[in-house]
């Protein structure tokens, strides 16, 4: 039974998962973004979280245990937001995200989401997939006073481009174009596609990985 293993701690990621019926492994690689990023100023946004992606699925495939590495698939995400051509990724602070606010309001931005799967057997990586997917996300704009709010209860601080559509920032999101799971940080339509390429359905990956029920 082909065992899914999300490398990400993304809580975004893994509650798109469960809500789409499977519950995966998560296992958090110790990959330095910033130096990734920094190793990579010049290229594409898509390249970049591509790159981002990539890096994450291959060191967590390293970290997993012979038993899960007998046969999973391992997929691997980044998301960032692109706006004039510069890539934001998580503010980390109240100060960050406000500048964030402030120059996202009234705009729309590009929110891209690189994935990478890895296709496992036996503890060696047999088949891999890689692809970025890009929402275009009309942002609002926040009153000074919903805006502090916001920014008190913590939440832009620590996903990409300091907003989300499936929590409080909601709110503040005029409309997106494109699939509203890649701005979650994880496309279910992408990563259908990409899995298919692979032979694996998403039959196959409720048998295996099905999320647990009362029924």
């Amino acid at each position: 039974m082909t065992r899914l293993v999300l490398g990400s701690a993304s809580a975004g990621r893994l509650s798109v998962l469960r809500g789409a019926g499977v519950d995966p492994l998560v296992t958090v690689s110790d990959v330095d973004e910033d130096a990734i990023i920094a190793r990579m100023s010049e290229d594409p946004p898509a390249t970049v979280v591509a790159a981002l992606a990539g890096a994450k699925a291959g060191r967590v495939a390293e970290l997993l245990g012979e038993d899960v590495r007998a046969d999973c698939v391992v997929v691997g995400c980044d998301s960032m937001l692109e706006i004039d051509g510069e890539l934001a990724g998580k503010p980390g602070s109240v100060q960050a995200a406000r500048r964030r606010w402030q120059a996202s309001a009234g705009r729309t931005g590009m929110l891209h989401t690189g994935h990478s799967v890895l296709r496992v057997r036996d503890g060696v990586v047999v088949d891999e997939a890689n692809r970025t997917g890009s929402t275009a996300v009309h942002f609002g704009t926040p009153s000074e006073e919903d805006l502090d709010a916001y920014l008190a209860g913590g939440e832009p601080l620590h996903v990409a481009g300091g907003f989300t559509i499936d929590g409080r920032g909601g709110w503040f999101i005029d409309r997106i174009e494109g699939d509203p799971s890649n701005v979650i940080g994880l496309s279910l339509p992408l990563l259908r596609k990409l899995l298919a390429r692979m032979g694996i359905s998403v039959a196959a990956l409720w048998q295996a990985n099905g999320v647990a029920t009362d029924v």
